[in-house]
């Protein structure tokens, strides 16, 4: 099984897939999906990095893993494929920004249209199995992600991190404030969106940081 970085990535990510913990990532996912059945396909491990470069980044928002039942999960956290449902933590995004921009939410829980304009939607875990949340939680990818934001914190300049939960907001340790703007709130899900999620008003707050330092605001 190939693990293969896109272009604009590789050079600042390589290194960290010769590393020991990643190489034993790589054999467990081997095993895995030979095995058993794992979210989302191999060729879609990567597609968050694929769909937005790293020198278009603009805003990140996290994910915790990818969802776990069958046709959800393609690669980008909150998002799943045309045709599908729209997810409970996706639906309470959509009503926010509805409340906040006045734009009517889409039928398609697909959120392609976002990465291409520079919306990194990155689970910090990139793997799971069937029926199984959190199931390859504790096998790397945490290491492998953090290095992500790290690498996009150096490199880049004005982003806009949205940071919804407690597990999220643990990575703001690794992101450079006086270069980025964070944005903090409880996690969209139906068990926490009424804590803070709603109201916060994160997409308007992004788009008037990315004018004010040049950036062409997202069409959400």
């Amino acid at each position: 099984m190939e693990l293969i970085l896109p272009p604009d990535w590789q050079k600042h990510l390589e290194p960290e897939t010769k590393k020991p913990y990643f190489e034993d990532l790589h054999r467990a996912l081997s095993l895995a999906y030979r095995h058993r059945t794992v979210y989302p396909a191999k060729e879609n491990i990567f597609n968050a990095l694929a769909l937005t470069p790293l020198s278009e980044v603009k805003v990140v928002i996290l994910g915790q893993d990818p969802y776990h039942g069958e046709n959800q999960a393609h690669g980008l956290a909150f998002s799943v494929p045309d045709g599908v449902k729209v997810p409970p933590s996706l639906r309470n995004v959509y009503k926010e920004i509805t409340t906040d921009l006045g734009i009517n939410s889409p039928e398609s829980g697909n959120l392609e249209h976002w990465a291409e304009q520079g919306v990194f939607l990155l689970n910090t875990t990139l793997t799971v199995e069937a029926g199984s949340a959190g199931f390859h939680q504790g096998w790397g990818w945490e290491t492998f992600t953090d290095e992500v934001i790290r690498v996009i914190a150096r490199e880049q300049s004005h982003v806009v991190f949205l940071l919804w939960g407690k597990h999220a907001q643990e990575k703001a340790a690794v992101i450079d404030r006086s270069k980025h703007l964070i944005l903090t709130a409880p996690h969209p899900s139906p068990l926490s969106a009424h804590r803070g999620f709603f109201g916060c008003k994160h997409f308007s707050q992004a788009n008037q940081y990315l004018a004010k330092h040049d950036h062409t605001p997202i069409n959400w």
